[in-house]
């Protein structure tokens, strides 16, 4: 019949009436939307396995060295350790809780341990005397300067502190990018898109050439003109994926996670021997500066608090485990790159099952022969002359946008991560419900790399999008930067909207 009736197909001679058609549009853009999710829930996949496999890695570490110090301390230190679990046991409660990214400061965590401990031992190791509070507030003091532990502290905070914030940083980058792609898979498509898509996949069968496929070319620049705002991330994606790759490096090497998580407890039980071995000069510097304490009417007890004889720990090393982690989350980032540009060629190669492109026997959206326009390129300023689908360029897909700055932000938490800065997560996912384009974040924030020097310690606080538990509060250093960037982001935001308009 003659095709006058027809909104979208070519209103040749046709076998679809109106109603035909509407359903083979609610058709095609269901099915679009449904490629689309597929396409995401893979690399979606991808990045929660990733994610999945290094965290039980690491949990796993920090459980070993927990319980390798469970068992050799009650036999090492008699009273020293019996008297002391918690002090032990709430140190790994608070790497764990760092590592999930809790509001813990994890620079004060270890210096409360080592102050604690050492408030313990002293008063275990001179049970002749009567020892204050007050006292021991005076020997904490001074226990920079006599090194009761020996060089230990220092040298497992450094270590420590930067392999947990490699760690969870490299964790977190994993849970953000599947996130992302989890939200942006979800956009719906556009109604010039959605006309697009129907006259690329189901006019044909309106004209009698159900067997007919589209004109490659044809396809990629309806499927290029659909996700043009998509294509945007592209930039900020592989950043993302360089900066991970980067981290992980860091983890299997100079930040080797293997080696200092997997010692924690031997670096323990060495800073308790030099407390042991040194107990006579430490007192005696400490009484030198805080006076001597009163005699305990309760008088000493047993030698048993003295260590009862040399018990060898170990650390079994899972470098190779690491390593082989390490090696399969860069080949899986390396691919994953160019997931947003190469997501229309993806589609119509597989999905749409386009012709080749000097097929002169296509569907060209018109009939079949050959398709003449040229590819467009990607993103959305490229699809000014689309001419298979209307895309308005001056105003750009929101939730995107928002997207690519969750991107910015976890890049440059990496960033931080890779020289050994901290940086907390500070949950405002609320107030970037009006954030603009990807360039309203300024280089200083989210571009650049910062060039702090890895001793200044103070964490930053940035923005980071809410991860089922993951994206809370962070401990310190919160009123200047997060006060900052959420002020950036509402400029950026009202700009953005009052030109878009």
């Amino acid at each position: 019949i003659l095709g006058e009736h027809l909104r979208i197909c070519p209103q040749g001679y046709t076998c679809c009436t109106s109603e035909m058609e509407e359903n083979f549009a609610n058709k095609s853009r269901s099915e679009f939307e449904a490629m689309m999710k597929e396409a995401g829930r893979s690399v979606q996949a991808t990045l929660t396995a990733q994610h999945r496999s290094f965290d039980s890695y690491f949990q796993d570490l920090l459980n070993k060295s927990e319980k390798a110090l469970y068992d050799a301390f009650p036999s090492m230190y008699g009273e020293l350790y019996t008297q002391n679990v918690k002090v032990f046991k709430d140190l790994y409660g608070e790497l764990r809780r760092y590592y999930r990214s809790s509001n813990i400061n994890l620079e004060e965590a270890l210096n409360e341990f080592w102050t604690r401990l050492l408030e313990r031992l002293f008063k275990l190791l001179n049970p002749q005397y009567h020892i204050t509070d007050e006292y021991l507030d005076c020997m904490v003091k001074h226990a920079e300067q006599h090194k009761p532990f020996g060089e230990v502290p220092r040298d497992l905070k450094v270590k420590a502190t930067r392999a947990f914030i490699a760690a969870r940083s490299y964790a977190q980058g994993f849970l953000v990018g599947s996130d992302v792609v989890k939200k942006v898979s979800q956009v719906s498509l556009s109604h010039e898109c959605t006309r697009a898509i129907m006259k690329l996949m189901y006019c044909p069968h309106c004209r009698g050439m159900s067997s007919v496929k589209p004109c490659s070319n044809y396809c990629l620049n309806v499927v290029k003109g659909c996700l043009a705002n998509q294509a945007d991330l592209n930039t900020e994606w592989k950043y993302l994926m360089d900066s991970l790759i980067g981290v992980a490096d860091r983890i299997d090497g100079p930040y080797n996670v293997d080696t200092v998580i997997g010692t924690i407890h031997m670096r323990i039980a060495e800073a308790i021997s030099n407390l042991q071995e040194n107990k006579d000069s430490i007192t005696s510097k400490v009484f030198q500066g805080c006076g001597n304490p009163k005699i305990s009417t309760k008088g000493s007890s047993s030698e048993d608090k003295k260590r009862r004889g040399k018990v060898t720990l170990e650390a079994k090393s899972s470098a190779q485990a690491l390593e082989m982690l390490v090696l399969d989350a860069k080949g899986n980032l390396t691919a994953l790159k160019t997931y947003w540009i190469t997501l229309p060629s993806s589609l119509c190669s597989k999905k749409v099952m386009a012709s080749s492109a000097s097929d002169d026997k296509c569907w060209n959206g018109m009939t079949k022969g050959s398709y003449l326009p040229e590819v467009m390129g990607d993103g959305l300023a490229n699809q000014i002359n689309n001419p298979e689908v209307e895309v308005d360029i001056t105003k750009p897909d929101m939730t995107i946008r928002q997207q690519i700055m969750q991107l910015k932000i976890m890049t440059n938490r990496l960033g931080n991560a890779n020289i050994g800065n901290d940086v907390d997560f500070q949950d405002t996912s609320d107030d970037m419900s009006g954030s603009g384009s990807g360039d309203s974040c300024p280089d200083d924030v989210c571009g650049k790399r910062l060039s702090k020097s890895p001793s200044t310690r103070q964490p930053e606080t940035h923005a980071i999008p809410k991860q089922s538990g993951h994206g809370v509060h962070g401990a310190s250093s919160r009123s200047l930067p997060s006060a900052s960037l959420l002020l950036l982001l509402s400029v950026a935001a009202f700009a953005a909207q009052r030109l878009w308009r």
